[in-house]
Protein backbone atom coordinates (compact mmCIF):
# COMPACT_ATOMS: atom_id res chain seq x y z
CA UNK A 1 0.00 0.00 0.00
CA UNK A 2 3.11 2.26 0.96
CA UNK A 3 4.25 1.35 -2.19
CA UNK A 4 1.32 2.27 -4.48
CA UNK A 5 1.43 5.34 -2.67
CA UNK A 6 4.69 7.40 -4.56
CA UNK A 7 3.44 5.54 -7.95
CA UNK A 8 -0.03 7.49 -7.59
CA UNK A 9 1.72 10.20 -7.20
CA UNK A 10 3.81 10.19 -9.97
CA UNK A 11 0.79 9.14 -12.42
CA UNK A 12 -0.82 12.11 -11.03
CA UNK A 13 2.22 14.96 -11.38
CA UNK A 14 2.54 13.49 -14.53
CA UNK A 15 -1.22 13.39 -16.19
CA UNK A 16 -0.93 17.36 -14.83
CA UNK A 17 2.32 18.25 -16.43
CA UNK A 18 0.99 16.52 -19.76
CA UNK A 19 -2.48 18.72 -19.36
CA UNK A 20 -0.74 21.44 -18.91
CA UNK A 21 1.91 21.21 -21.59
CA UNK A 22 -1.04 20.75 -24.01
CA UNK A 23 -3.01 23.43 -22.78
CA UNK A 24 0.08 25.87 -23.61
CA UNK A 25 1.00 24.35 -27.00
CA UNK A 26 -2.55 25.29 -27.83
CA UNK A 27 -2.30 28.68 -26.64
CA UNK A 28 0.71 29.51 -27.88
CA UNK A 29 -0.72 27.67 -31.06
CA UNK A 30 -3.88 30.15 -31.61
CA UNK A 31 -2.30 33.37 -30.13
CA UNK A 32 0.77 33.19 -32.11
CA UNK A 33 1.43 30.33 -34.60
CA UNK A 34 -1.73 30.96 -36.38
CA UNK A 35 -2.03 34.13 -35.74
CA UNK A 36 -3.07 37.50 -37.79
CA UNK A 37 -0.96 40.25 -36.95
CA UNK A 38 -1.82 42.94 -39.76
CA UNK A 39 -5.59 44.81 -40.04
CA UNK A 40 -6.36 42.27 -42.67
CA UNK A 41 -9.72 41.63 -41.65
CA UNK A 42 -10.20 38.57 -44.97
CA UNK A 43 -7.19 36.95 -43.44
CA UNK A 44 -9.02 37.04 -39.71
CA UNK A 45 -12.24 35.46 -41.15
CA UNK A 46 -10.45 33.21 -43.23
CA UNK A 47 -8.60 31.57 -39.77
CA UNK A 48 -12.41 31.10 -38.91
CA UNK A 49 -11.39 31.63 -34.91
CA UNK A 50 -8.28 28.77 -35.31
CA UNK A 51 -5.97 31.38 -34.80
CA UNK A 52 -6.21 35.28 -32.91
CA UNK A 53 -6.39 38.23 -35.16
CA UNK A 54 -4.32 40.77 -33.26
CA UNK A 55 -4.72 42.62 -36.40
CA UNK A 56 -8.00 44.24 -34.42
CA UNK A 57 -5.60 46.13 -31.94
CA UNK A 58 -3.90 47.86 -34.32
CA UNK A 59 -6.61 48.85 -36.25
CA UNK A 60 -8.54 50.17 -32.84
CA UNK A 61 -5.52 51.12 -31.10
CA UNK A 62 -6.51 54.54 -31.60
CA UNK A 63 -9.58 54.33 -30.07
CA UNK A 64 -9.02 51.91 -28.07
CA UNK A 65 -5.94 53.90 -26.01
CA UNK A 66 -8.11 57.24 -26.26
CA UNK A 67 -12.14 56.54 -26.78
CA UNK A 68 -13.75 59.47 -28.18
CA UNK A 69 -11.20 62.34 -27.79
CA UNK A 70 -10.85 64.31 -30.75
CA UNK A 71 -8.40 62.56 -33.70
CA UNK A 72 -6.16 65.77 -34.10
CA UNK A 73 -5.65 66.06 -30.52
CA UNK A 74 -4.70 62.86 -29.19
CA UNK A 75 -1.12 64.08 -29.05
CA UNK A 76 -3.01 65.98 -25.34
CA UNK A 77 -4.00 62.65 -23.76
CA UNK A 78 -0.93 60.97 -24.87
CA UNK A 79 1.42 63.65 -22.83
CA UNK A 80 -0.82 63.35 -19.99
CA UNK A 81 -0.75 59.91 -19.51
CA UNK A 82 2.88 59.99 -19.83
CA UNK A 83 2.99 62.92 -16.91
CA UNK A 84 1.01 60.66 -14.75
CA UNK A 85 3.17 57.68 -15.59
CA UNK A 86 6.51 59.69 -14.91
CA UNK A 87 4.97 61.24 -11.72
CA UNK A 88 3.99 58.51 -10.40
CA UNK A 89 7.50 56.89 -10.91
CA UNK A 90 8.89 59.85 -9.31
CA UNK A 91 6.85 59.29 -6.33
CA UNK A 92 7.58 55.80 -5.79
CA UNK A 93 10.91 55.79 -6.78
CA UNK A 94 12.79 59.16 -5.30
CA UNK A 95 12.56 59.25 -1.20
CA UNK A 96 12.50 62.75 -1.28
CA UNK A 97 9.13 62.65 -3.02
CA UNK A 98 7.35 61.27 -0.05
CA UNK A 99 7.54 64.28 2.02
CA UNK A 100 3.96 65.85 2.72
CA UNK A 101 5.10 69.40 0.58
CA UNK A 102 6.45 67.55 -2.53
CA UNK A 103 3.20 64.93 -2.52
CA UNK A 104 0.97 67.92 -2.05
CA UNK A 105 2.91 70.32 -4.61
CA UNK A 106 3.30 67.70 -6.95
CA UNK A 107 -0.18 66.38 -6.94
CA UNK A 108 -1.64 69.74 -7.70
CA UNK A 109 0.86 70.72 -10.34
CA UNK A 110 0.28 67.37 -11.86
CA UNK A 111 -3.61 67.65 -11.46
CA UNK A 112 -3.65 71.04 -12.99
CA UNK A 113 -1.22 70.45 -16.00
CA UNK A 114 -3.18 67.18 -16.54
CA UNK A 115 -6.54 69.12 -16.71
CA UNK A 116 -5.26 71.75 -18.83
CA UNK A 117 -3.97 69.38 -21.37
CA UNK A 118 -6.99 67.44 -21.24
CA UNK A 119 -9.98 70.23 -21.28
CA UNK A 120 -8.03 72.61 -23.37
CA UNK A 121 -9.14 76.30 -23.65
CA UNK A 122 -5.33 77.74 -22.72
CA UNK A 123 -2.41 78.83 -25.16
CA UNK A 124 -4.85 78.16 -27.88
CA UNK A 125 -5.68 74.47 -27.20
CA UNK A 126 -9.17 72.89 -28.70
CA UNK A 127 -11.67 72.68 -25.74
CA UNK A 128 -12.41 68.84 -25.35
CA UNK A 129 -15.95 68.63 -22.91
CA UNK A 130 -14.70 65.70 -20.17
CA UNK A 131 -17.53 63.28 -22.07
CA UNK A 132 -15.36 63.04 -24.94
CA UNK A 133 -12.76 61.53 -22.53
CA UNK A 134 -11.25 58.10 -22.45
CA UNK A 135 -9.65 55.20 -22.74
CA UNK A 136 -6.34 54.51 -20.83
CA UNK A 137 -5.58 58.34 -20.07
CA UNK A 138 -9.39 58.52 -18.14
CA UNK A 139 -8.46 54.80 -16.36
CA UNK A 140 -5.83 56.83 -15.51
CA UNK A 141 -6.86 60.12 -14.39
CA UNK A 142 -10.07 58.50 -12.40
CA UNK A 143 -7.51 56.14 -10.51
CA UNK A 144 -4.98 58.66 -9.79
CA UNK A 145 -7.00 61.64 -9.01
CA UNK A 146 -9.25 59.20 -6.60
CA UNK A 147 -6.29 57.75 -4.97
CA UNK A 148 -5.09 61.29 -4.11
CA UNK A 149 -8.31 62.59 -2.64
CA UNK A 150 -9.42 59.53 -0.69
CA UNK A 151 -6.60 59.11 1.08
CA UNK A 152 -6.50 62.41 3.21
CA UNK A 153 -10.40 61.85 3.30
CA UNK A 154 -9.72 58.19 4.77
CA UNK A 155 -7.21 59.33 7.49
CA UNK A 156 -9.45 62.07 8.61
CA UNK A 157 -12.49 59.70 8.66
CA UNK A 158 -10.18 57.14 10.81
CA UNK A 159 -9.11 59.98 13.13
CA UNK A 160 -12.87 61.11 13.72
CA UNK A 161 -14.11 57.61 14.25
CA UNK A 162 -11.35 57.40 17.20
CA UNK A 163 -12.12 61.23 18.44
CA UNK A 164 -13.47 61.68 21.82
CA UNK A 165 -16.33 63.98 20.61
CA UNK A 166 -19.61 61.81 20.35
CA UNK A 167 -20.60 63.70 17.57
CA UNK A 168 -18.18 63.12 15.28
CA UNK A 169 -17.17 59.73 16.12
CA UNK A 170 -21.09 59.08 15.64
CA UNK A 171 -21.18 60.75 12.47
CA UNK A 172 -17.53 58.87 11.08
CA UNK A 173 -18.93 55.26 11.90
CA UNK A 174 -21.79 56.06 10.28
CA UNK A 175 -20.46 57.29 6.95
CA UNK A 176 -18.12 54.61 7.24
CA UNK A 177 -20.35 51.61 7.80
CA UNK A 178 -23.39 53.00 5.48
CA UNK A 179 -20.58 53.09 2.48
CA UNK A 180 -18.83 50.02 3.08
CA UNK A 181 -22.73 48.31 2.83
CA UNK A 182 -23.16 49.44 -0.09
CA UNK A 183 -22.39 47.96 -3.83
CA UNK A 184 -20.31 50.53 -5.54
CA UNK A 185 -22.13 49.39 -8.96
CA UNK A 186 -25.18 51.48 -6.49
CA UNK A 187 -22.93 54.22 -5.81
CA UNK A 188 -21.75 55.07 -9.66
CA UNK A 189 -26.03 54.85 -10.41
CA UNK A 190 -27.13 57.01 -7.81
CA UNK A 191 -24.08 59.55 -8.74
CA UNK A 192 -24.91 59.55 -12.78
CA UNK A 193 -28.84 59.31 -12.23
CA UNK A 194 -30.10 60.22 -8.76
CA UNK A 195 -27.40 63.58 -8.28
CA UNK A 196 -28.59 65.36 -10.96
CA UNK A 197 -32.32 65.37 -10.30
CA UNK A 198 -31.51 66.41 -6.63
CA UNK A 199 -29.32 69.36 -7.50
CA UNK A 200 -30.31 72.39 -8.94
CA UNK A 201 -29.13 73.40 -12.33
CA UNK A 202 -26.66 76.37 -12.25
CA UNK A 203 -25.38 73.86 -9.35
CA UNK A 204 -24.57 70.73 -12.07
CA UNK A 205 -21.68 69.34 -12.78
CA UNK A 206 -20.57 66.74 -15.40
CA UNK A 207 -20.63 63.23 -15.47
CA UNK A 208 -17.24 62.65 -14.41
CA UNK A 209 -16.85 64.60 -12.10
CA UNK A 210 -19.67 63.52 -10.27
CA UNK A 211 -18.67 59.53 -10.72
CA UNK A 212 -15.41 61.04 -9.39
CA UNK A 213 -16.76 62.48 -6.39
CA UNK A 214 -18.79 58.87 -5.70
CA UNK A 215 -15.74 57.22 -5.76
CA UNK A 216 -13.26 59.35 -3.90
CA UNK A 217 -15.95 58.95 -0.78
CA UNK A 218 -16.26 54.84 -1.33
CA UNK A 219 -12.40 54.63 -1.60
CA UNK A 220 -12.17 56.94 1.34
CA UNK A 221 -14.71 54.82 3.52
CA UNK A 222 -12.41 51.53 2.93
CA UNK A 223 -8.98 53.98 3.87
CA UNK A 224 -10.26 54.73 6.78
CA UNK A 225 -10.97 51.15 8.02
CA UNK A 226 -7.41 50.18 6.59
CA UNK A 227 -5.47 53.21 8.52
CA UNK A 228 -7.85 52.94 11.83
CA UNK A 229 -6.47 49.42 12.09
CA UNK A 230 -2.71 51.01 11.71
CA UNK A 231 -3.60 53.69 14.04
CA UNK A 232 -4.62 50.87 16.73
CA UNK A 233 -0.97 49.54 16.28
CA UNK A 234 0.73 52.33 18.32
CA UNK A 235 1.11 51.82 21.62
CA UNK A 236 -0.18 54.31 24.30
CA UNK A 237 3.30 54.65 25.30
CA UNK A 238 4.10 56.94 21.89
CA UNK A 239 1.10 59.12 23.31
CA UNK A 240 2.50 59.33 26.56
CA UNK A 241 6.56 60.35 25.18
CA UNK A 242 4.14 63.12 22.80
CA UNK A 243 2.79 64.36 26.15
CA UNK A 244 6.41 64.23 27.65
CA UNK A 245 7.69 66.72 24.88
CA UNK A 246 4.89 69.22 25.18
CA UNK A 247 3.35 68.05 21.51
CA UNK A 248 -0.51 69.05 21.31
CA UNK A 249 -3.21 66.31 20.51
CA UNK A 250 -2.80 67.71 16.39
CA UNK A 251 1.02 67.33 16.83
CA UNK A 252 1.17 63.90 18.80
CA UNK A 253 -1.34 62.88 15.34
CA UNK A 254 0.75 64.24 12.37
CA UNK A 255 4.55 63.51 13.57
CA UNK A 256 4.19 60.42 16.18
CA UNK A 257 1.18 58.55 15.75
CA UNK A 258 0.07 58.40 11.42
CA UNK A 259 3.50 57.79 10.42
CA UNK A 260 4.05 54.55 12.37
CA UNK A 261 0.03 53.67 11.70
CA UNK A 262 0.54 54.11 7.64
CA UNK A 263 4.08 52.34 7.84
CA UNK A 264 1.94 49.41 9.50
CA UNK A 265 -0.72 49.38 6.45
CA UNK A 266 1.29 50.34 3.74
CA UNK A 267 1.20 46.91 2.02
CA UNK A 268 -3.14 47.35 2.24
CA UNK A 269 -2.67 50.38 0.89
CA UNK A 270 -0.80 49.66 -2.11
CA UNK A 271 -3.59 46.27 -2.34
CA UNK A 272 -6.15 49.17 -2.45
CA UNK A 273 -4.55 51.41 -5.07
CA UNK A 274 -4.68 48.13 -7.20
CA UNK A 275 -8.23 47.53 -6.29
CA UNK A 276 -9.02 50.68 -7.18
CA UNK A 277 -7.57 50.53 -10.61
CA UNK A 278 -9.03 47.33 -11.47
CA UNK A 279 -12.80 49.13 -10.32
CA UNK A 280 -12.29 52.32 -12.89
CA UNK A 281 -13.75 49.39 -15.31
CA UNK A 282 -16.97 49.96 -13.79
CA UNK A 283 -17.56 53.39 -14.53
CA UNK A 284 -18.36 51.54 -18.16
CA UNK A 285 -21.94 51.26 -16.43
CA UNK A 286 -22.42 54.50 -16.42
CA UNK A 287 -21.50 55.42 -19.80
CA UNK A 288 -17.84 56.59 -18.98
CA UNK A 289 -15.52 55.23 -21.67
CA UNK A 290 -12.52 54.30 -19.89
CA UNK A 291 -10.23 51.47 -21.05
CA UNK A 292 -13.05 48.97 -21.04
CA UNK A 293 -15.65 51.00 -22.25
CA UNK A 294 -13.50 52.39 -25.28
CA UNK A 295 -13.13 48.69 -26.48
CA UNK A 296 -16.78 48.26 -26.52
CA UNK A 297 -16.97 51.77 -28.15
CA UNK A 298 -14.75 51.05 -31.02
CA UNK A 299 -15.41 47.42 -31.67
CA UNK A 300 -19.59 47.85 -31.19
CA UNK A 301 -20.30 49.92 -33.74
CA UNK A 302 -17.71 48.26 -36.46
CA UNK A 303 -19.76 44.80 -37.62
CA UNK A 304 -16.38 44.16 -39.53
CA UNK A 305 -14.45 43.74 -36.20
CA UNK A 306 -16.85 43.09 -33.83
CA UNK A 307 -16.28 39.31 -33.50
CA UNK A 308 -12.90 39.92 -32.07
CA UNK A 309 -13.68 40.66 -28.55
CA UNK A 310 -11.89 38.16 -27.74
CA UNK A 311 -8.36 39.61 -28.84
CA UNK A 312 -9.60 43.49 -27.55
CA UNK A 313 -10.36 42.05 -23.90
CA UNK A 314 -7.07 40.30 -23.94
CA UNK A 315 -5.29 43.18 -24.86
CA UNK A 316 -7.03 45.32 -22.31
CA UNK A 317 -6.33 42.87 -19.39
CA UNK A 318 -2.79 42.79 -20.20
CA UNK A 319 -2.55 46.56 -19.84
CA UNK A 320 -4.59 46.23 -16.43
CA UNK A 321 -2.10 43.23 -15.92
CA UNK A 322 0.49 45.71 -16.24
CA UNK A 323 -0.37 48.84 -14.26
CA UNK A 324 -1.17 46.20 -11.72
CA UNK A 325 2.08 44.33 -11.57
CA UNK A 326 4.12 47.50 -11.71
CA UNK A 327 2.20 48.90 -8.86
CA UNK A 328 3.06 46.01 -6.40
CA UNK A 329 6.34 45.89 -7.47
CA UNK A 330 7.12 49.87 -6.64
CA UNK A 331 4.88 49.25 -3.35
CA UNK A 332 6.87 46.72 -2.36
CA UNK A 333 9.97 48.91 -3.29
CA UNK A 334 8.23 51.65 -1.06
CA UNK A 335 7.76 49.37 2.02
CA UNK A 336 11.16 48.15 2.02
CA UNK A 337 12.89 51.37 1.46
CA UNK A 338 10.49 53.25 4.11
CA UNK A 339 10.61 49.94 7.00
CA UNK A 340 14.44 50.76 6.33
CA UNK A 341 14.51 54.24 7.01
CA UNK A 342 12.09 54.27 9.78
CA UNK A 343 9.29 55.90 7.63
CA UNK A 344 11.44 59.13 8.00
CA UNK A 345 12.17 60.83 4.54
Amino acid sequence: MKQARPALSVVVSAAFWLALAYVAWRLLDWSVLKAVFRPDEAACHALERSGACWGVITEKIRPLLFGRYLYDEQWRPLVAMLLMLVGAAALLWRPWAWSLKYLMGGSVLLTAVVGALMHGGLGGLVVVPSDQWGGLPLTLIIAGLTMVLSLPLGIALALGRRSRRPWLRMGCTAFIEVTRGVPLVMVLFMAAFMLPALIPDRFQVSLLWRVMAALTLFSAAYLAEVIRGGLQTVGSDQFDAARVMGLSEWQTQRLVVLPQALRAVLPALVSHAIGLLKDTSLVMVVSLHELTGALSLSLGGDPQWRPYYLEGYLFVAAIYAALCLSLSRAGRRVERRWLATGGQQ
